[in-house]
């Protein structure tokens, strides 16, 4: 079926659907993986979104039962250069067309990627509709520039209820903001005994759990919406270890009185060069976010820089200067993308080893 991608500020593309037939309107987003596909599609930051693929071919591997980050993707819709209908790998359960018919989820293929990618990056991030080719472009044009989206993306992914994921070793609490698998993933193979708590938890709830350490995950959307975030973490500081990874280091950002702003059109890819300011060393990383922390801002806070973003000398990380806390704003924890980083989460288990060890010394 024929369709036709329509942005706010006019561009139009033409191509066809795939997965189901119906429209789908979001803000239009770019990404640089050449792979992972299957992550991007699962992975809750994505809510509301609908995700430009700059890499050509997409769907050349499948879709397979282990590479999911979570059991429903949040993303609105997918565009690419080509579909591949035939997909080539031994773990290869479905193409990619069959996978967004059971889900429920419309794509767009055949335009020109390269085209809209640099579109983004000259207007930056916009709202777009895929849409049927009969469709009236002014119209469509006219109703985007009159949409306002929700923002309770954290709240629509957050889990609703607790629940654990077992081990033996120290107990961290995670919070849901919209956390990837990867997260548990990495905790699990440190045998960290994690419960999952939804993102309106409050500290006083969370320190009940006497946790080890406290991890604030991943998510959607502006941070300055997450209600109740900031306040939960200032009074979690300093009683407990706290390890932040994207929207989870904006938010301790907030709460420490720096401020985050909207960058143009955001970091989405898993080749981005990170420097580590104390190691004077670059991780490759996995990146999904819109927002940053301004690095003005942390002048006036308790909180020292400790990564810079290569590409546009972007705030990447920080650490407490009097609490045990830090956190960094790519994932160390990839999914897709290089595991360069995923030592950060040795180095929470360290500090929460040490503040046990002291805590119980006195």
């Amino acid at each position: 079926m024929k369709k036709k991608l329509i942005l706010e500020t006019g561009e139009v593309f033409h191509g066809q659907s795939f997965g189901v037939e119906t429209d789908t309107e979001g803000e239009v987003v770019f990404n640089t993986g050449m792979t992972g596909y299957q992550e991007l599609i699962s992975d809750p930051s994505y809510c509301g979104q609908i995700v430009c693929m700059t890499y050509p071919l997409i769907g050349n591997y499948g879709i397979n039962r282990d590479d999911y980050e979570s059991i429903d993707p949040a993303i609105k819709g997918l565009i690419v250069k080509e579909v591949c209908d035939f997909p080539s790998n031994f773990r290869t359960q479905m193409d990619l067309d069959e996978f967004f018919k059971k889900r429920n989820l419309s794509g767009i293929s055949g335009i020109d990627t390269r085209r809209l990618t640099r579109v983004l990056r000259a207007s930056g991030v916009v709202k777009g509709k895929i849409v049927d080719e009969k469709a009236i472009e002014s119209e469509v044009v006219e109703s985007l520039k009159n949409t306002v989206f929700p923002t309770d993306q954290v709240a629509q992914v957050s889990t609703k209820t607790s629940f654990a994921n077992p081990g033996r070793g120290l107990k961290v609490v995670l919070v849901d903001y919209g956390s990837k698998h990867g997260i548990l993933r990495e905790l699990a193979q440190r045998d960290c005994d994690v419960i999952v708590v939804s993102q309106d938890t409050t500290a006083e709830e969370i320190l009940l759990i006497n946790p080890d350490g406290v991890m604030l995950s991943n998510g959607p959307g502006d941070p300055e919406d997450v209600k109740g975030a900031t306040e939960m973490i200032k009074n979690l500081l300093g009683k407990v270890p706290i390890f932040g990874i994207c929207l989870g280091h904006q938010l301790i950002g907030l709460a420490c009185g720096a401020k985050t702003f909207k960058l143009k059109f955001g970091h989405r890819g898993g080749n981005h060069p990170v420097l580590d300011l104390a190691k004077n060393k670059v991780a490759i990383t996995s990146q999904n976010h819109g927002y940053a922390v301004d690095q003005e801002s942390l002048k006036n806070t308790d909180l020292v820089e400790t990564h810079v973003a290569l590409n546009d000398r972007t705030n990447e990380g920080f650490k407490h200067k009097i609490h045990t806390c830090f956190s960094v704003q790519y994932h160390p924890e990839a999914s897709p993308g290089p595991e360069d980083a995923n030592y950060l989460f040795d180095e929470f288990i360290t500090l929460m080893e040490e503040f046990k060890s002291k805590k119980l010394s006195n």
